[in-house]
């Protein structure tokens, strides 16, 4: 599945795993990427609106991760 932002990119492998970090980094990448902070406040909503498979879900279908 292609996710709403292909051409954003974040590392997360070799990362510390916390949801916290998680969210900084995608966040710090969205901003660079020129997404409006309404946008990153609704990936950050959906985020953080379960458990950290969620997290990790959303993430995958909001940006590339490698």
């Amino acid at each position: 599945m292609t996710p709403k932002y292909p051409d954003i990119t974040v590392e997360l492998i070799g990362t510390d795993g916390n949801a916290y970090n998680i969210l900084g980094i995608v966040k710090k990448a969205l901003k660079r990427a020129g997404i409006s902070e309404e946008e990153a406040s609704e990936f950050y909503a959906e985020a953080t609106s379960g458990d950290y498979n969620k997290l990790l879900a959303t993430v995958m279908d909001t940006v590339e991760v490698t």
